[in-house]
């Protein structure tokens, strides 16, 4: 029996190790990280000039708690991500994860708020369904109901407007119509709100885990900025999941050309290596609070030289790979190889997403758009027969955790013809055999 409390009851096999897409756990089994882990993984695993960047950094000192030192790696990386950001972003504030990543941008920007004069202001306003971390703050402005609503009663949720899923919605993704639409309820909801008191609105460019790697329609993230400009809201980007080169430009909003106030960033960043992660800030946005005392702010482990070290090691692999090109390149054959298996599957109602950040949809009815029977937990099934065939995907349901069923397919960005093989006959293969299910289960369908 393991010490360790996981999640749920569950165990899985002993990782032995893992290298580029691969895994190996200790009975000599092979995987292939067709998830990235958790959408983590960005340069795949067991880098040789990570690692060796890290042990460099690890021969000089482990730790130097940030109010005591600055460090070379830490002032490194900061410079490094600042030349890869919209110009006006150039203060980094470093912590360990995308969770504390989130919370750090929504007291910055409350703290922006009152160092202002705009102490009326502190509504943050998310979409439904969304997910921004798993800490309380986060939880406030997270709009996934199966993670929420045990918490409900310990933290103040956020207001909410709908995700634009306009496929669920029968609305054409390709017109702008259908982006204003859906971007002009986040300006009905800072009215319901009082403008005076909302605070910021944050965003996943591409949708997470919550939506499927939804695609915002034409002409929705232009106008979210128009109408944050219009209110003096703030525009929070959450890159945790899409930046990092992961949707083939390294901040998912470089796509729409939309100008953020402030960018949280993770998961690729470290890509796996160490825990890491980012708020990039507008500099007019922190000097204020600078003058005003402080950020009133901080982690014990923000800014650490090891994990710093490596991860401006990663974002070095990630230009000089030009894994960014990388992902573009190969999310397109992802996309056309998908597309083919819903020709095949007639299960997939719709394949979605950019660079290599994709998913697919299960439905019971394409044209009804009905999802399967939320008893079959067909999400987790379908993941466990891939696991078995050795493919690592991630799935979540699409209406609030509660019903719906997608499968994310998001390979790390050193993704090749061979490696993408692969997963395609490891997903078709899958596919057949949970539709033969499927078809054998009481009343599936």
């Amino acid at each position: 029996m393991s010490n360790l409390f996981y999640q749920g009851r569950g165990r899985k096999p002993m990782l032995d190790q893992a290298r580029g897409v691969y895994m190996w756990d200790t009975d000599g089994k092979r995987y292939l990280d067709g998830s990235s882990g958790a959408m983590v993984c960005n340069i795949g695993h067991s880098n040789s000039n990570v690692l060796a960047a890290m042990r460099r950094q690890m021969e000089k000192s482990t730790f130097g708690y940030r109010l005591h030192f600055e460090t070379e790696a830490s002032e490194k990386l900061a410079a490094s991500l600042v030349e890869l950001m919209p110009e006006h972003l150039t203060r980094v504030f470093f912590v360990s994860g995308g969770s504390e990543a989130v919370e750090s941008a929504l007291k910055m920007a409350r703290q922006h708020a009152l160092a202002t004069g705009q102490g009326s202001r502190w509504k943050v306003i998310s979409r439904q369904p969304s997910y921004h971390g798993c800490t309380l703050g986060a939880l406030g402005v997270t709009g996934y109901a199966a993670l929420t609503d045990p918490f409900k009663p310990m933290m103040r949720i956020m207001p909410k407007v709908p995700a634009p899923r306009a496929y669920l919605d029968g609305l054409d993704v390709d017109d702008e119509a259908t982006g204003h639409h859906y971007a002009d309820m986040l300006e009905e909801q800072i009215f319901a709100e009082g403008p005076e008191t909302v605070l910021a609105f944050i965003v996943e460019p591409v949708g997470g885990a919550s939506t499927g790697a939804l695609v915002p329609p034409k002409g929705y993230m232009e106008r979210i900025r128009e109408i944050c400009d219009r209110y003096d809201v703030l525009l929070i980007m959450d890159e945790v999941m899409t930046g990092a080169g992961r949707t083939g430009t390294f901040l998912g909003c470089e796509h729409w050309g939309t100008r953020p106030d402030i960018v949280v960033m993770s998961k690729g960043i470290g890509s796996g290596y160490v825990p890491l992660g980012a708020m990039i800030v507008d500099e007019r946005l922190v000097e204020p609070v600078l003058d005003a005392g402080g950020f009133a702010h901080g982690f014990t482990y923000a800014g650490n030289p090891l994990a710093c070290a490596a991860g401006l090691a990663v974002v070095g692999e990630i230009r000089n790979q030009g894994l960014c090109d990388n992902a573009a390149r190969m999310g397109e054959k992802l996309m056309t190889r998908l597309q083919a298996l819903k020709q095949k599957h007639e299960i997939i109602g719709d394949v979605r997403g950019k660079g290599l950040l994709t998913a697919f949809e299960f439905m019971s009815d394409r044209d009804a758009k009905t999802p399967l029977p939320r008893h079959l937990n067909a999400y987790q099934r379908f993941v466990d027969i891939a696991y078995e065939r050795g493919l690592i995907v991630y799935s979540r349901r699409t209406h609030d955790g509660y019903e719906g069923d997608h499968i994310l397919v998001c390979p790390p960005l050193i993704l090749n013809d061979g490696h993408l093989d692969e997963i395609i006959e490891g997903l078709d293969g899958s596919l057949e055999q949970f539709v033969h299910e499927l078809h054998g289960a009481a009343g599936a369908f």
